[in-house]
């Protein structure tokens, strides 16, 4: 378990705030995810060689398929069956839930927020909601935010979601990059906790390689050429490769150093499984830590694929709730943010489908 860091400040005693002693602790109180039901094999995909499409995604990717949405499946409507499921573990009522983030970079409206409709959708009384755009380090980015919200006492149950549609923005012509990417949703609910269950969190940027991932032309370009194409997602593959297995292992050695804790598990965002591969060989983190791989199964889902990863790393027995686990996401920006975690109660994948078949048929 992490430890308990309740800040020795001097109460407030003037100014915009009440006063106060110190800082409540925050934690992962439940883990919920959503895939669509729809798979995409390898086999589906071209090659720039005649070799098997299979053979040669899973020697330099490591994905064997990845979950493509349906046309009536949206940001926000698998954020929210997340959402749900998050609730129903937690045993929290939606209306309990204050704060709603949702992180995604595909939600295809610029306004409102898809965490708007998430709130309202899943039935919280008016909850503060926004979107949180930081690339595949979102979920990262927003359970920081999450953490601090709660424990300043500004929130009490946060909903963090991490939601991506990344097919309605791929050119599938694009043989390097579209393989890649798949759907779909995670959520976890935070709320207070009387010890720290969410460590301080290690983020950054290096605007400078912005153009490492980035969509193919800006929204004003295409609306001003109406016979062009629409932007759709480009990333210089071996560039983020070589950023990643350098960046990541930095930033788990300065998550090491805050604390003295058993680390059970490394979950890494899902970009690809070479870069997970290669970032775990290059940590000082013991061969007894349990590495995340969910990339296999799903693809790259940005900023869904820590929670997505999670859920299957916990339903694997690999780790179990309670235990510390190390999440670092990285991606476009370039961005980054991590911190260790208490994981949380989960319910397996054969169970939340027999949940929602049983509100189906109430």
């Amino acid at each position: 378990m992490l430890p308990t860091m309740i800040h020795s400040d001097p109460p407030i005693t003037s100014g915009l705030r009440p006063s106060r002693t110190g800082f409540r602790g925050a934690s992962l109180l439940s883990v919920g995810t959503y895939r669509p039901p729809d798979t995409v094999t390898n086999e589906n995909f071209r090659t720039p060689t005649a070799s098997d499409p299979d053979v040669w995604l899973r020697r330099r990717t490591g994905i064997r398929k990845r979950h493509y949405a349906r046309e009536n499946d949206t940001v926000a409507s698998m954020a929210a069956a997340a959402a749900r499921r998050a609730l129903e573990v937690a045993g929290v009522g939606a209306e309990h839930v204050d704060t709603v983030i949702v992180a995604t970079s595909t939600h295809m409206l610029c306004t409102p927020p898809a965490a708007a409709q998430v709130a309202h959708e899943i039935g919280t009384a008016n909850a503060a909601a926004f979107d949180l755009a930081a690339g595949c380090s979102g979920f990262t980015h927003a359970l920081a935010v999450a953490a601090d919200l709660v424990s300043c006492g500004s929130s009490e149950n946060v909903l963090v979601i991490g939601s991506e549609k990344l097919t309605t923005r791929l050119d599938l012509d694009d043989i390097y990059t579209a393989p890649l990417f798949g759907d779909g949703a995670g959520a976890v609910l935070i709320g207070p906790s009387d010890r720290d269950g969410i460590g301080r969190v290690v983020w950054g940027s290096d605007g400078g390689r912005r153009d490492s991932i980035t969509q193919t032309v800006t929204w004003d370009d295409f609306l001003r050429d109406r016979h062009a194409r629409p932007p759709v997602l480009a990333m210089d593959g071996p560039s983020v490769f070589r950023w990643a297995v350098e960046l990541v292992p930095k930033v788990v050695k300065d998550i090491q150093s805050q604390v003295d804790v058993e680390i059970k598990a490394f979950i890494p965002h899902q970009a690809n499984k070479r870069i997970t591969d290669a970032v775990a060989r290059s940590t000082s983190l013991p061969p007894s830590v349990a590495v995340a791989d969910d990339v296999t199964a799903s693809g790259n889902t940005s900023a869904a694929s820590i929670p997505l990863a999670m859920q299957t790393l916990l339903e694997s027995r690999a780790a179990a709730p309670g235990d510390i686990a190390l999440v670092v996401g990285f991606g476009a920006g370039l961005c980054w943010a991590g911190q260790l975690i208490e994981l949380p109660a989960f319910r397996s994948a054969h169970e939340q489908s027999i949940a929602t078949d049983s509100r189906a048929t109430a």
